[in-house]
């Protein structure tokens, strides 16, 4: 019998929350009284069930990726065809797209249901948009994704290709094989965003670095799809060029990413250093002092 998951309305009386297992999403939706509640019911109902959906297919799922995938379900295929670009460079799975893959698939739910003006699913900070003509959608760029405060906050307007944000780190739910605090993606999708933004935060590196602190994840969490591949759990005093070093190394990987067509722009962070990548005359390296690395700057 598929178990219940716990949805709510929120306090602001606008926000729905929704908790299965793992899976925590904030979903928000704008328009028509009768479309926002016609969204919000086709979303409860596609959201039952979607964890034993993926739970039925983990042992693949936490396989790595190839060209080809025997996987059935929607949402696991999603996720497949989102690290599949990936699968020929690096060990990949398909669940470095999973949060965003739900995510989408929610909002899809959504919008299959009713028309809206503007709608987004949060799966944890990876986040599936809708914007309607004339909308926006404001995003909170954070220095680490495990501390409170914004540090500014990135734009998207209705005309913009993006529709997926995902953030990827040291610090985030998941394990890195990388060094940076958040590497935040924006891409066409969710999904793209998610198993984009894993990559280029694995690539932040010093590969040898002795103040770096790595452990087998499969030590950690037994059952993690990257068995005994060495994670980041602890990173200590980088000098400025270190840091410098390691970012470059993330761009390098963000900016073929971009020439690809896989990204529409990346922000990484490492140390309070933080480089943007996109079109060749947006792309900057901005460093904060270090007193300032847990300041709140709109």
């Amino acid at each position: 019998m598929t178990r219940r998951p716990q949805i709510a309305l929120l306090s602001d009386g606008r926000r729905l929350h929704f908790q299965d297992g793992p899976i925590d999403l904030i979903v928000e939706a704008r328009g028509r009284v009768d479309a926002v509640q016609a969204a919000y019911q086709a979303a409860a109902l596609r959201f039952t069930g979607l964890l034993d959906e993926l739970c039925a297919e983990l042992p693949e799922l936490r396989s790595a990726a190839g060209k080809r995938t025997s996987l059935k379900g929607v949402v696991a295929r999603r996720m497949h065809a989102a690290v599949a670009p990936y699968s020929a460079d690096c060990f990949i799975t398909p669940m470095a797209a999973v949060a965003g893959s739900v995510a989408e698939e929610i909002l899809a739910a959504m919008l299959r249901a009713a028309a809206l003006d503007r709608a987004y699913v949060n799966n944890g900070g990876d986040i599936a948009l809708h914007l309607g003509v004339g909308e926006h959608f404001s995003v909170g760029l954070m220095d680490r994704p495990d501390r409170d405060g914004v540090m500014r906050t990135m734009r998207i307007d209705a005309d913009d290709p993006g529709r997926g944000v995902a953030t990827s780190g040291r610090h985030g739910r998941s394990f890195s094989l990388g060094i940076a605090d958040a590497v935040t993606v924006l891409a066409a999708t969710a999904s793209q965003a998610d198993a984009a933004a894993t990559v280029i935060a694995n690539a932040v590196d010093l590969p040898g670095h002795p103040a770096v602190i790595r452990k087998p994840a499969n030590e950690l969490q037994p059952d993690s799809d990257l068995g005994a591949r060495l994670v980041t759990c602890d990173v200590g005093e980088l000098s400025h060029d270190e840091i410098v070093a390691a970012l470059e190394s993330g761009a390098e990987c963000a900016r073929h990413l971009f020439d690809r067509r896989l990204i529409e722009g990346a922000v990484l962070q490492l140390c309070g250093d933080m480089l943007v990548i996109g079109p060749k005359d947006s792309e900057r390296l901005e460093s904060r002092p270090r007193q300032l690395e847990n300041a709140v700057h709109a």
